[in-house]
């Protein structure tokens, strides 16, 4: 075993779109940075990041309709839909700097446009998206969105839904043009080869194991070589954790007191997804409903078109899962092995007011491919077995914590855990994830490296132009940022994205 320590400025555990953000965004600032990555996969964008293991979605609050939340007054609350949508175009912005700087060369690679669409059925649920619609369409940031309960508009905009359809109520959808599909799998490989070509060491087949702190204040990771079996020690200013699930464990490694009391619950997600040109030809959206009463927030039903590999094809789902794994190509004992004496009251009490939650997962587990294909038909009234396969998507874990609403509160979302100094930092969570990795690792830069940020500004605004300032106080930065982002990414004309069929 090799006890030899190499020192380096800055370790990005995990090789997905967190870190591949974050390494992107170091090296524009400071170039001379020595970076090291460390993956224990083969690849780039393998676990979280993988565009078959999420949903693909630019998360903009477009069309996820748990994001804006009916008051008791009837009022719809719409803050979460305006943060989201916030974070969403920083990412663009990155992303468009990046294209222009020649650091991406093609960004129809990861990003096509495609309308974003909600859809509801039934009075309550209408009403509530024509009052959500009223709320949305009068902000800049959701300018163009449409509403229509007609249901022959509907049939113009959502045929393969609408085909074979009884209509015996109230139907309804929004629509905005200004969505987009997102391939984060390729967007992570294209940051990772660039990261590559301003060498920053990338070591592929690398275990992080520990992280502990030595005498002279840096952080010593025991590394292993998953195929030779040689560890190696690895020491770094700064260590950031992104390894999607894999994170909570090395926080806990690292016994920082900020990560203590803080629990995982894993979830896994199934997705139906169908390939026949023939049926994949009838629909052009990303069409979000109601999640069913009881159902988790990250359970939403959608049915999407995707792009991959320069292939369209469609998603419909998530039916959540329950598997003890922390990642997806993890260890049957990754939940049992997070519980520690510091966070066993957080998880038993989680435990105990999510009984129903277990619940439901248990019987989303159970459910045949035909029980599936049921509730796919809600959204294609048509859909036939024989064009719909089963693909397992990405293991997210959700934060577990005592909050104000009580002891082992589930969390929804994701959250920058980091060391009152600064010196290392864990992503952990989930949706919207991916899409506002940006916004969240300059979180990352503001709270790790304090000292360096007012230095830092003048290229951080060069490279977003809205950084530090309200998109929603200036209306007209906004349309410039629009503009500016669908002429470089190519979101302008989306007729040119279908192959014809």
């Amino acid at each position: 075993m090799s006890n030899r320590q190499t020192k380096t400025d800055v370790i990005l555990i995990g090789a997905g779109i967190m870190s591949a953000t974050l390494g992107s965004l170091l090296k524009e600032l400071v170039p001379d940075w020595e970076i090291k990555v460390f993956e224990r996969r083969a690849k780039a964008g393998e676990e979280s990041s993988n565009e078959w293991n999420n949903a693909g979605t630019g998360h903009s609050s477009l069309c996820e309709l748990n994001y804006t939340v009916e008051k008791p007054d009837g009022s719809i609350d719409i803050s979460k839909a305006i943060k989201v949508n916030e974070e969403y175009q920083l990412s663009k912005q990155f992303w468009s700097y990046l294209v222009k700087s020649k650091l991406i060369r093609n960004p129809r690679d990861f990003i096509v446009p495609v309308p974003h669409m909600s859809f509801v059925q039934g009075e309550k649920d209408v009403t509530f998206l024509r009052k959500r619609f009223e709320a949305l369409s009068k902000n800049p940031l959701f300018e163009g969105m449409e509403f229509s309960d007609d249901p022959d508009k509907l049939a113009e905009w959502i045929p393969l839904m609408m085909k074979d359809r009884k209509v015996n109520g109230p139907i309804a959808a929004t629509r905005i043009e200004s969505g987009t599909d997102v391939n984060f799998g390729a967007l992570t490989r294209i940051l990772f080869d660039h990261l590559k070509n301003k060498k920053v060491d990338i070591k592929f087949n690398h275990q992080v194991d520990d992280v502990k702190r030595t005498s002279d204040g840096l952080w010593e990771l025991k590394v292993k070589n998953v195929q030779s079996g040689a560890v190696e020690r690895h020491a770094a200013k700064f260590v950031f954790i992104g390894g999607g699930g894999g994170s909570l464990h090395l926080l806990q490694k690292s016994g920082i007191p900020e990560g203590k009391g803080i629990g995982g619950f894993p979830v896994s997600g199934l997705f139906m997804v169908c390939k026949n040109p023939d049926v994949v030809a009838q629909h052009h959206a990303k069409v979000y409903g109601q999640a069913p009463v009881g159902a988790p927030p990250m359970s939403v039903p959608h049915l999407d078109t995707r792009f991959i590999d320069n292939k369209e094809s469609l998603l419909f789902g998530p039916f959540a899962g329950f598997s003890p794994k922390f990642l997806k190509f993890g260890s049957m004992l990754d939940l049992v092995t997070s519980v520690k004496p510091h966070n066993l009251t957080t998880m038993l009490a989680a435990g105990v007011k999510n009984a129903s939650l277990t619940t439901y997962l248990i019987k989303q587990v159970m459910l045949s491919k035909e029980q599936r294909m049921e509730a796919l038909r809600e959204f294609v009234p048509n859909a036939k077995s024989e064009d719909w396969d089963l693909l397992v998507a990405g293991q997210r874990v959700q934060i577990i914590k005592d909050t104000a609403a009580g002891k082992g509160t589930l969390q929804f979302g994701t959250e920058v855990i980091s060391a009152a100094d600064g010196s290392i930092a864990a992503l952990l969570g989930a949706s919207p994830g991916a899409s506002t990795a940006v916004s969240v690792m300059l979180e990352v830069i503001q709270k790790c490296f304090p000292q360096h940020v007012k230095a830092w500004e003048p290229k951080i605004k060069e490279m977003i132009p809205s950084y530090g300032a309200s998109l929603l106080k200036n209306p007209e930065l906004i349309q410039e940022i629009h503009t500016s982002a669908a002429k470089t990414l190519g979101l302008n004309n989306e007729h040119q994205l279908h192959p014809a069929m």
